[in-house]
């Protein structure tokens, strides 16, 4: 355990004017706080803050950091309160202590959702003083250190598991590189420990084998390099068992498929020596396909700047070299700390304390934002986290990086959720492009909006980025709230007005307790989903109101466009109009026998998911004739002009052009096929089923006429279920 007087010298080495009296302090507090209280281990459980403390100073973090993580559990594990931080040591640390505290009484449940509790606690904390997060991490690497010690396993892998999900990806976020792979390794090991075992024994005997290889391939770089001038410092190391194993995965390899299970780093003095030193590898080395990457002109989002490339080097081994210079290195290792700058005094250090400047980090708080829960958000944010980076740039040079395999909407919102929601088109390198394209490395994106555009609820299929896919989501939910509202509404107006009474939200506010619904607004709601019926709202409202056990109010007599006027007034009134709505919110039309305007429709009622539209000869409507409630009347909006699909069952001839002709006769009637299924072949025919976007029942009719006056068409008829 180190001694107190080891703690001051090793800040002071690095920051002179490091608070030595508020880390004495510090210290013995903790101390005489945590007294005999022991670890797991056996050991003094203030061994665990110090350790903390020790592995801060590697990373050279001012003085209150250092404070912070001797104090950090204080609060949650001893008498020791806020109070008490704050008049001993300031608001400064007693800020930070209590952001730490607050983390770590919520990691003590095991759930998913207190998981999802935690990680959102830790952006917000993280977000006001980036600080919270450094201490966060020191202390999980060396809890991670000593997992073993704790004797459940299941407790074990839980945190495990949490570590490799959130706390690895964060500790990548701001260049803690070093600290990303230890913790990664850590968790790999109580994860997949036979898969580790095995991955260390080869290579325990790859170094047998090889004697002192990676000592011949450090003499050979260095002294190629020499030869023409470049000063460099040559290192290199086996990659971590992890990073093995998941490159094992990701490309379904075995162990003895992989080459390039060594890495070398390059340190020069300047950015033009990194080029230089790149040539002359390139130059000795053969160059493997695909492995170079310039990450000094095109940064990665943490701030990380190297040359990386792969070669067949000394003795045709497989390698990989990391380029860059000594300035580069120390943001590689060090991360956001090597961006610190000390003041006086011990006082708040820069820019590190403005978590705000990082885009990431903005791009997670946007998406805590519109997340509707604890889980949402945990969802969404691995997906931020856990993905290799795209580089795409605006039409003004600007570089935004993306996962891999984002999309034109992803970049949209990468620029700005506005952007974003108003997206209705992209150029790619100058094409008009469609919207579910996965970008490349080098792309060109110029989107185009338009203000009249709402997010599209389809977007949320082919999205890859958290911050895109919690923006869809929140606008889906908005509008489903005010579409099931709006139905809800029409239902409870039909129903009122069957009972011979006016209908007023003042009326439903005398059973909102009943419901237990929070507004007339939640009841509406409520019954547009399904999840009340209109007989049980009106029962409710005029208990006098005996409800009969067969009623047909609710079945069937509609008002569609293309009827003949209806002269009975009460039966024109008692349908509900689908105006308004839109398909796909609290409105669904079935996929068995796709209505159109024209066609005579009736709505099911499905909980949780508003009305399921079908037409009245449907067959499948035969499974609700038991629950007479669950039926609504639906009428169409006279003013719909939308494009619907119809869709038609044709055997067309086995013969060349046939489907020529289909495709021709449907393009000259204005329809337009949106997809295409072909059910049964033959020697001379062929069966299938063609959607056909059209804009109502005689516009299909009339398809249906043209294609059945074409030769090569055998029969054609609108498909039914």
């Amino acid at each position: 355990m180190m001694r107190q007087f080891e703690l001051v010298e090793r800040v002071k080495s690095y920051d002179p004017n490091a608070d030595e009296d508020a880390i004495n302090r510090a210290y013995v507090f903790a101390m005489k706080m945590h007294g005999s209280q022991l670890r797991a281990s056996g050991d003094p459980y203030f061994s665990h803050p110090i350790e903390v403390a020790g592995i801060l100073t590697k990373y050279r973090l001012d003085s209150a950091s250092i404070i912070t993580a001797l104090l950090h559990d204080t609060i949650e594990d001893t008498p020791a309160t806020l109070d008490d931080i704050e008049k001993l040591f300031g608001r400064e640390i007693g800020r930070l202590v209590d952001g730490v505290t607050k983390l770590n009484r919520i990691e003590l449940q095991s759930d998913h959702a207190k998981q999802a509790e935690n990680l959102r606690k830790l952006v917000l904390a993280m977000s006001e003083d980036i600080r919270v997060l450094l201490v966060k991490l020191a202390d999980r690497m060396h809890n991670m250190r000593t997992l073993h010690y704790i004797k459940n396993p299941d407790k074990r892998r839980r945190i495990a598991m949490e570590t490799m999900e959130i706390y690895a990806p964060l500790a990548e976020r701001i260049g803690m590189q070093g600290i990303k792979m230890e913790l990664e390794d850590l968790a790999f090991a109580e994860l997949h420990p036979d898969a580790r075992g095995s991955i260390v024994a080869r290579l325990s005997f790859l170094r047998e084998q090889g004697g002192d290889l990676i000592g011949r391939i450090l003499d050979e770089l260095r002294s190629i390099l020499a030869e023409p001038g470049i000063k460099a410092v040559v290192s290199g190391r086996e990659k971590t068992p992890y990073s093995i194993w998941q490159k094992m995965q990701r490309k379904n390899v075995g162990f003895e498929q992989l080459s390039d299970i060594m890495a070398f780093r390059v340190a020069v003095d300047n950015v033009e020596d990194c080029y230089r030193a790149l040539g002359v590898i390139h130059s000795k080395y053969p160059m493997v396909p695909n492995r170079f990457k310039d990450y000094i002109s095109t940064p990665k989002p943490n701030g990380y700047r190297s040359l990386h490339t792969g070669v067949f080097g000394p003795e045709r081994h497989r390698i990989e070299v990391q380029i860059r210079t000594s300035e580069m290195h120390e943001v590689a290792e060090l991360g956001v700390a090597a961006h610190w700058k000390y003041k006086g005094g011990g006082g708040e250090g820069g820019n590190m304390t403005d978590g705000r400047q990082y885009r990431w980090l903005r791009e997670l708080l946007d998406i805590l934002e519109h997340a509707s829960n604890p889980e949402e958000f945990l969802e969404h944010t691995k997906l931020e986290m856990f993905s290799d980076q795209v580089f795409c740039f605006t039409p003004k040079g600007d570089l935004i990086s993306l996962p891999r395999g984002a999309c034109p909407v992803d970049f949209a919102y990468a620029v700005h959720s506005q952007v974003g929601d108003t997206c209705v088109g992209a150029k790619v390198n100058g094409r008009i492009m469609p919207l579910r394209t996965q970008l490349q490395n080098g792309d060109q994106v110029d989107i185009i909006t338009s203000k009249a555009q709402t997010p599209n609820p389809t977007w949320e299929r082919f999205v890859v980025t958290g911050k895109a896919r919690a923006r869809i989501r929140r606008f889906i939910r908005t509008q489903q709230r005010a579409q099931y509202t709006e139905l809800g509404r029409a239902i409870l107006v039909r129903s009122f007005r069957q009972e011979g009474y006016e209908f007023t939200e003042k009326a439903l506010e005398g059973v909102l307790r009943i419901f237990k619904a929070p507004s007339a607004e939640d009841l509406l709601a409520l019954v547009g989903e399904g999840t009340l019926t209109a007989r049980e709202v009106v029962s409710t409202v005029f208990p006098e109101l005996k409800a009969q056990a067969n009623r047909n109010d609710n079945v069937v007599a509609l008002k569609v466009r293309g009827d003949k006027p209806s002269t009975n007034k009460k039966d024109k009134a008692g349908a509900v109009p689908i105006k308004g709505l839109i398909p796909g919110m609290a409105m669904h039309f079935a996929g068995c026998c796709h209505p159109l305007p024209g066609d005579r429709i009736v709505g099911i009622v499905s909980t949780g998911k508003g009305v399921t539209i079908h037409t009245i000869d449907c067959e499948n409507l035969e499974q609700f004739a038991e629950a007479p409630e669950r039926w609504l009347d639906l009428a169409w909006d006279e003013a719909d002009s939308a494009a619907h699909v119809g869709r038609i069952d044709l055997v067309v001839t086995n013969e060349p052009g046939a489907f020529g002709a289909i495709s021709t006769v449907i393009a000259k009637n204005m329809g337009n096929i949106t997809n295409l299924k072909i059910t049964n072949r033959t020697t001379d025919f062929f069966e299938m089923l063609i959607d056909i976007e059209v804009r109502d029942v005689k516009h299909l009719t009339n398809v249906i006429a043209a294609l059945r006056a074409t030769p090569a068409i055998n029969s054609v008829d609108r498909a039914r279920n």
